[in-house]
């Protein structure tokens, strides 16, 4: 057969970029779907717009018309069949030039194709030529795609933007990290593909997992589950205590594409190790690459309810510590993603559409998988927990009711109080266009202890326990000794800890009180790690009146505990000793602030010309500082970690200044973010913005 095809020209800077893909790379062809791109076909010869011209993509190692990874279109316009799923269709564009053999079609995949890479091939009178490849993801700006975000500002932070904000730390202490998302980096196009091509439900059913993925509900929840590696060989090995020394602590990340990179590199071996920010940092980068809005969301005083009672709840001896009986827990904070989307498997309408929680932080199954979501935001407000996926579990998690116990010696159990408003609070994400904070608590449950929220979690309650009729709590008796703590200093790292223990007697009769206050390390999981200090003493309280109880912990009792834990939990327990049926039990969770580290950029900073940055660490410390690393990352600045070795040791009070250059290889706003960790003090971060002209 005589060649009518010379060349192809794929445009891939100019396609690339009218898809806002050209972050990525402009040496491949990525389209979003639902939207033209412009493909050149170079003839031997002139070309009349009559003449055949066939065009075919295939993606998946089964290609198929009925399940939406084969479609052939053009001239002459095929007959589909009924059952045929997501055609695409090309028109000549009007840059053509046919007497001259040019052919410039605007080809249009349908907004429903499976996201993923397609090869794409063209029939004519006399010849068929494979054209390429072209990676093709989903379109949060085409308004029939399932991703589809009306909001232009929404779309820049959500599916554009690579840095980001995760909070962290207590609901009193809480704390911004900068993270690195790096979507666009040119190798997320092969890691994110692998990652979809490599999971469970892909080795069991290539066919139909391709054709699955033009549904963002079916990808997040294989995203969900791929980010871990319980049951599958997904990309982060989970660890929350002991020893970390073969791989790499959850806290020394600052951001995701050295994570992935490891991950391919490896071949898909996990990477050790994560915690639940770390997987939804890591999870947010892959979604965004697909063209999934999503954002980062932390939930402080997280409910970890392994029953689906909705209610947590905590036993305590007598010195306030909390014991082993507690199965359930509530951590400092959980990290999640939401991922926008619309959801018509709930046959609603747009009732559930939007926002979705994700969570591939493993901890529970879901269908077999560790996997979670997506869960509607709005069916977590309203308590709709009888619908797909997890909404019971990420309730629980911001509505759940908290019950305290008291266990004796003897074994005797005894109800301290119950707490309807500790669970779920300062639900935090970036806000839109800015580093500060945006609470968005109100979205998930109506303000704490209102008649509708209440209502709420009755109507919870009632649809994961469809047999009982949700009880009616009675609530607490009015408490006749109020206890709380009060800071008197700042919670600084390095520092002794001074707090206020402040009891106030409500009844008109004097109060003699045992109190006992306790002081443990934590993981930010809800876990104790050593009880470093306790303290027993005897109160008198005057009818009506108030005392206070200093609690005051050295630096030298918590300081070797805290390099491995995440916060303090200082607790108290105060008994009547008149009347023994009165137990009144108070808290507090103390995160520490780590001493600053500054990092500045010194000059201007222009694409390809070296680039110098100084980093700045002062020790607060009497003591030396040993073990001492600088990590330094930023995607468009560092193709890979930067890691300072050579400073082994910072003497007392001295100061460390390093020098670092690199040379940028993307214009634009980046963020670098510098991390450094020491005997002392674990991962102290700091970050700085640079715009490289």
């Amino acid at each position: 057969m005589a060649k009518m095809i010379k060349n192809v020209d794929f445009h891939c800077e100019s396609n690339n970029t009218a898809h806002r893909t050209i972050e990525i790379t402009s040496k491949q062809l990525i389209v979003r779907r639902g939207q033209t791109f412009l493909l050149t076909l170079e003839m031997m010869q002139a070309f009349k717009d009559h003449e055949k011209l066939i065009l075919a993509v295939e993606t998946g190692s089964a290609p198929s018309e009925k399940l939406g990874t084969r479609s052939e279109f053009g001239n002459p316009s095929p007959m589909y069949a009924s059952e045929v799923k997501a055609i695409w269709k090309y028109s000549i564009d009007k840059s053509a030039n046919l007497q001259w053999g040019i052919v410039t079609l605007s080809v249009t995949p349908p907004a429903d194709a499976p996201v993923g890479r397609y090869s794409l091939s063209a029939t004519t009178a006399s010849e068929k030529k494979a054209l390429g490849t072209l990676v093709v993801l989903f379109n949060p700006w085409c308004s029939d795609d399932w991703v589809f975000l009306p909001d232009e500002k929404e779309r820049q932070e959500y599916v554009l933007n690579e840095q980001g904000t995760i909070y962290f730390g207590t609901a009193g202490y809480l704390r911004p990290m900068a993270w690195d998302f790096g979507q666009f980096e040119e190798e997320m196009v092969d890691i994110c593909l692998k990652m979809l091509n490599i999971n469970p439900k892909h080795s069991k059913d290539p066919a139909d997992d391709v054709s699955a993925r033009c549904n963002p509900i079916y990808v997040g929840r294989v995203v969900s589950a791929m980010i871990n590696c319980n049951g599958d060989r997904g990309v982060l090995l989970g660890r929350w205590h002991g020893d970390y020394v073969d791989g790499v602590h959850p806290t020394h990340w600052t951001g995701s594409v050295s994570i992935l990179q490891r991950w391919y590199q490896n071949n898909c071996h996990p990477v050790k190790y994560g915690q639940c920010w770390v997987f939804a940092g890591v999870m947010c980068t892959v979604m965004r690459f697909l063209g999934i809005p999503c954002r980062v969301v932390t939930n402080f005083q997280s409910a970890h309810d392994k029953n689906s009672s909705l209610t947590i709840d905590e036993y305590y001896d007598d010195f306030g510590i909390k014991t082993s009986e507690t199965k359930d827990s509530v951590w400092n904070f959980h990290v999640w993603v939401e991922g926008w989307m619309k959801r018509p498997d709930l046959k609603k309408g747009d009732k559930y559409d939007g926002w979705q929680v994700l969570d591939p932080t493993p901890q529970e199954e879901s269908e077999g998988a560790f996997c979670c979501g997506p869960a509607p935001v709005t069916a977590i407000f309203q308590g709709d927990t009888d619908l797909k996926y997890d909404v019971p579990f990420v309730f629980a998690e911001v509505n759940a009711d908290m019950v305290k116990w008291l266990l004796s010696t003897g074994g005797l159990k005894r109800k301290m109080h119950s707490d309807t408003s500790t669970v779920g609070q300062k639900i935090s994400t970036k806000a839109i266009g800015s580093n500060m904070r945006n609470d968005i608590t109100n979205l998930y449950k109506h303000r704490e202890g209102s008649q509708k929220e209440r209502a709420s979690f009755k109507r919870a309650i009632s649809r994961v326990n469809s047999d009982d009729d949700p009880e009616e709590s009675s609530g607490d008796e009015p408490l006749k000794v109020d206890m709380k703590f009060q800071e008197e200093t700042k919670m600084v790292n390095g520092q002794d800890i001074k707090l206020n223990l402040k009891l106030s007697n409500k009844e008109h009769r004097n109060k003699t009180m045992s109190i006992r206050v306790n002081a443990q390390t934590m993981r930010y999981n809800g876990k104790p790690a050593n009880n470093i200090q306790s303290t027993f003493q005897v109160k008198t309280l005057l009818s009506g009146q108030a005392v206070i109880v200093p609690v005051h912990i050295p630096f030298s009792v918590y300081s070797k505990h805290m390099v491995s834990c995440d916060s303090l939990k200082v607790s108290a327990v105060a008994f009547d000793q008149k009347q023994d049926d009165d137990i009144y039990e108070t808290e507090t969770d103390i995160m520490l602030e780590d001493p600053p580290i500054s990092i500045k950029v010194i000059g201007e900073a222009r694409l390809f010309q070296t680039l110098t940055m100084e980093v700045e660490f002062t020790n607060p410390l009497n003591v030396t500082l040993r073990n001492c690393s600088l990590t330094v990352i930023g995607c468009g600045l560092f193709r890979s970690d930067y890691v300072e070795g050579k400073i082994r040791e910072l003497e007392p009070n001295a100061t460390m200044t390093l020098k670092i250059t690199t040379v940028p290889y993307r214009s634009g706003l980046r963020t670098v973010l510098a991390d450094f960790d020491c005997s002392a003090f674990r991962d102290v971060k700091g970050s700085s913005t640079v715009h490289v002209k």
